[in-house]
């Protein structure tokens, strides 16, 4: 099974990929609506978790000096991660990732947004310059919505995702673990769950 080609995403070039997709068909006249939704929920980083639900990872924004805000994400922000079991010991407990670009394609037919990630270091811990993240810095998440005409999408696509090996010894060891389960298909179980809570307008 080979990766998706996605205008926008990262090309996979080596270790783990997934591509997890959730999609949604409307009257054609709610599509419009619909989107306008799932835009603003795509960049509220702060409240994914009650997409995804209890259980899964609590994201929190943070803006490029590393302080907590409370608004739509941008191009050069971090966002840390508590993901469920044991964080990274050196970051305080906590994944993290760097908002490397947000990208907008449009035409007559559809209208699609993608916010791509990266495992970055704890940007709240100056001069530490290790990886804060079980993924190595190659690893990508690229989190997309689109719409056309009768239908649209929310997914995940996860790029080049192999363990981080880029920390002290007990961090290592422990992202490992965590990167074997994600590469196993964990991760996009429950990367399935926010693409599933983001197209949910009951």
């Amino acid at each position: 099974m080979k990766p998706k080609q996605i205008k926008g995403v990262p090309e996979q070039k080596s270790g783990g990929f997934h591509d997890t997709e959730s999609k949604k068909e409307f009257e054609k006249a709610l599509v419009p609506l619909k989107f306008e939704i799932l835009k603003k929920r795509l960049f509220s980083v702060n409240i994914w978790e009650s997409y995804s639900g209890k259980g899964f990872a609590i994201f929190k924004l943070y803006d490029s000096e590393a302080m907590p805000v409370d608004r739509e994400v941008q191009k050069g922000d971090f966002v840390r991660i508590n993901i469920p079991g044991p964080g990274e010991p050196s970051a305080g407990g906590y994944d993290w990732v760097e908002v490397t670009d947000i990208c907008y394609y449009q035409d007559a037919a559809s209208e699609t947004i993608l916010i791509i990630c990266r495992p970055s270091r704890d940007p709240q811990k100056n001069g530490n310059k290790h990886i804060a993240h079980f993924y190595s810095s190659k690893a990508t998440s690229t989190f997309m919505i689109q719409r056309n005409a009768t239908h649209i999408i929310a997914a995940v696509y996860g790029r080049n995702e192999s363990p981080n090996f880029n920390a002290r010894i007990i961090d290592v060891i422990r992202n490992l673990i965590i990167a074997a389960g994600g590469m196993m298909g964990v991760a996009k179980i429950q990367w399935k769950r926010l693409a599933d809570g983001f197209l949910d307008f009951d």
